[in-house]
């Protein structure tokens, strides 16, 4: 009798360990064979989701009948998941149901303009450039502005995390906040000292960004050198401004490297050897350090500058017309000898 007790007792145990066994598999076991991003766009349905996530996962009957316990068939949040390899469906189904979405990185360069910027950005997002540049525009408006071009002074080179579902108010938001925290009383009094209004302040920032090629070391002394010119009421002549006003033109489609004579009586307001004064706007999208070397500006008597051959991305600084057209000579034979066009 003790011996058929064991026996069944045995049996009990061999079924609910298999039991529990497949239970845990089922649940907690890993189902994460290759690990990748899962897409679930607004308006998804249950198959889709399922469809997605089959390229990932070594079992897709158990994720399915674990998401349909946990009633993930008719609740679950739009976003970009992780599928991490080794993760179970519990955690899975769990991370789409809370919509815990993994971010991703955004880098804004110093791009031509906003819809050349958007057209990159809205690749990592649910929606199109289309529909982002549509509602920039409406948040262009509202702010009393002609189009979304002119929020480009909201933006900051920098690299940035938003997440796929971000709508385009989400996205400018963030930019408008960072814009608002960087222009604080300290800034807006050298604003005012400066006698230059914010948007000649980032017109000059943009130039100053492309002369120096994005590095600090020399964008004071670069805005030092277009102030002087400004002052004097001579032309900047800036060759970055008419490489933009010739790219604008094709959309940046054809970008153009080095500028020729015939280049510099390209027609646009944006043109300093067409134009005296300071731009209408920015060139590019522009980085805080060269805000900040317009507002503090180095206290120089340059006003020539020309590329330092023997010391690439730096240049070489003077007041004296005779030494410039040294310089320049010496680059422009620099230029040949390497067959730049």
């Amino acid at each position: 009798m003790k011996k058929a007790i064991l026996i069944i007792f045995m049996v009990i145990l061999a079924v609910a360990g298999f039991f529990g066994f497949k239970f845990y598999k089922k649940y907690y076991g890993s189902n994460v064979v290759k690990e990748g991003y899962v897409l679930i766009p607004h308006g998804a349905n249950f198959k889709q989701i399922l469809d997605s996530a089959a390229q990932y996962i070594d079992n897709r009957e158990s994720f399915e009948e674990v998401a349909k316990d946990k009633d993930m068939d008719n609740y679950f949040k739009p976003g970009r998941y992780h599928f991490q390899k080794g993760a179970n469906n519990t955690s899975l189904v769990n991370m789409i149901k809370a919509g815990n979405q993994t971010a991703n990185s955004f880098r804004i360069g110093d791009f031509g303009d906003v819809y050349q910027m958007v057209g990159k950005v809205s690749r990592k997002t649910e929606l199109d450039s289309l529909r982002f540049v549509n509602d920039l525009n409406k948040i262009a408006s509202e702010k009393g502005y002609k189009n979304a071009e002119d929020l480009k002074k909201y933006f900051f080179i920098d690299t940035y995390q938003f997440f796929w579902t971000v709508t385009p108010q989400e996205f400018f938001t963030k930019f408008d906040d960072q814009y608002q925290k960087f222009w604080n009383e300290e800034r807006k009094s050298k604003e005012q000292q400066s006698g230059l209004t914010r948007d000649q302040i980032y017109a000059l920032a943009s130039i100053v960004y492309k002369e120096s090629g994005g590095k600090p070391d020399e964008m004071k002394t670069i805005a030092g050198l277009y102030l002087n010119r400004y002052k004097k009421d001579m032309k900047l002549q800036s060759d970055p401004t008419v490489i933009y006003a010739i790219n604008k033109q094709t959309n940046f489609k054809e970008p153009i490297k080095r500028v020729f004579y015939k280049h510099l009586t390209t027609p646009s307001p944006y043109n300093t050897y067409a134009n005296k004064g300071i731009p209408p706007g920015p060139i590019c999208v522009v980085d805080k350090n060269s805000v900040d070397a317009v507002l503090n500006a180095e206290n120089n008597n340059y006003i020539f500058m020309c590329a330092d051959p023997a010391r690439l991305g730096y240049h070489k600084f003077t007041a004296s017309a005779e030494e410039h057209a040294v310089n320049a000579k010496a680059y422009q034979d620099w230029l040949n000898s390497k067959n730049i066009k």
